[in-house]
């Protein structure tokens, strides 16, 4: 087992700001966006559709902090955009199209990501109105997976030009007794941003695309995890961590490892049509209030053993939220040189199962839960079983 970090290897003249976006390809956005905006917490800010101009597709952002979730679905088959949507949405179900990422220049990440071997997917242009200009790119990553190069100091509007703004729906606030019962103020958020985004690539391709991040952006090895500590006695996979030089943007990439099963891996890739997006980690300053209200509102979680909260005191320690809150809630922790994390893990939030939701409470560490991949992974197994696809 490898746990180490690095700095930034490659190049470091390719500047991120962060995760602008993370756009999903959906069969019917309208549908989705309620369900994101109560099972998942995230408030309705714009749209564009049929009514604003945009014949082909309709699309429904919402956000937390500054994570922005945008849900897409194609009308019809007009355009490319429509096309692309019906076609992924064919391929791979629900799931992750795009990881925008906000850069300071998006002609010149475009032309320097090109000039490294990325694959170009649209030039960059300008989108324009009222509010102001927004300059994007695009070029490719794993399976259908694309990185949109947003470059938004300038603009003022919702979003992007093209959309207008909504007013979030009455299931994303939060009405409290003590206020006017004619009022229902706008709930605070439960998230403060987009933690990581995990992919999940096949065998022998996650050392390719770590170096396509190191090469193409500059990013660095900031986790490694291989051997006995990431399988269980079904199966196992190995997985790296890229990210930029100050761990705004980061990306763990998995791949499978031979096993005496099918392994989680294994299952997204058949279920997925191929590589793709398995999770994207929401940060959160309270875990215990998100999970509450998510599960209130109906959101599933993976369950976990109470076994594993009869040792969990004795090497984590002292967390802000007591062990048995943690018990009753099937929240996971773990502690490492730095600090610990808080986390918990969504079932798959679509027919398929592919893609879920992490929510994690960070108190100084940087890792990812090394001490409770065995306990996923079961409780990802225990699920497996249940399709009778283990």
């Amino acid at each position: 087992m490898a746990d180490g970090s690095s700095g930034v290897t490659g190049p470091a003249d390719f500047p991120v700001l962060g995760v602008d976006a993370v756009e999903l390809s959906v069969g019917n956005a309208r549908q989705a966006a309620h369900y994101y905006s109560t099972a998942l917490g995230l408030r309705l800010t714009a749209y564009r559709g049929p009514e604003t101009g945009e014949a082909g597709t309709a699309s429904w952002v919402l956000e937390s902090g500054s994570a922005r979730i945008v849900l897409s679905s194609a009308v019809t088959r007009d355009g490319e955009h429509g096309r692309r949507l019906a076609g992924q949405a064919a391929a791979h179900g629900d799931g992750v199209v795009d990881l925008a990422l906000a850069v300071p220049d998006a002609r010149r990440a475009y032309r320097l990501a090109v000039e490294r071997g990325a694959h170009g997917l649209a030039e960059p242009r300008e989108l324009t109105d009222e509010h102001g200009t927004v300059v994007v790119a695009a070029i490719g990553t794993y399976g259908d997976v694309r990185h949109t190069l947003v470059e938004r100091a300038g603009y003022r509007g919702p979003y992007l030009p093209g959309y207008r703004a909504v007013e979030p729906s009455p299931s994303s606030r939060l009405r409290s007794s003590r206020e006017d019962p004619t009022v229902t103020p706008r709930q605070p958020d439960l998230f403060q941003g987009v933690d990581h985004c995990v992919g999940n690539v096949e065998l022998g391709r996650m050392d390719e695309w770590v170096d396509f991040y190191r090469r193409v952006m500059g990013f660095g090895l900031m986790k490694e995890f291989v051997g006995d500590d990431i399988a269980t006695a079904y199966s196992a996979l190995m997985s790296k961590v890229v990210a930029d030089g100050g761990h705004k943007v980061k990306f763990p990439l998995n791949e499978p490892a031979p096993g005496r099963r099918r392994s989680q891996i294994d299952e997204y890739l058949e279920f997925n049509g191929g590589p793709g997006v398995q999770h994207i980690a929401l940060a959160t300053g309270d875990i215990v209030r998100a999970v509450r209200e998510l599960r209130a509102a109906g959101q599933e979680f993976l369950e976990t053993p109470d076994s594993y909260y009869d040792t969990l005191g004795e090497w984590v320690g002292e967390t802000r939220v007591p062990l048995e809150e943690l018990r009753e809630l099937r929240i996971l922790a773990d502690r490492d040189e730095d600090g610990y994390l808080l986390q918990i893990f969504t079932r798959p939030v679509a027919d398929r199962p592919t893609l879920f939701y992490e929510l994690i409470e960070r108190h100084g560490s940087e890792g990812f839960g090394k001490g409770n991949f065995k306990a996923l992974f079961e409780a990802i197994e225990r699920e497996q079983a249940r399709r009778g696809n283990l």
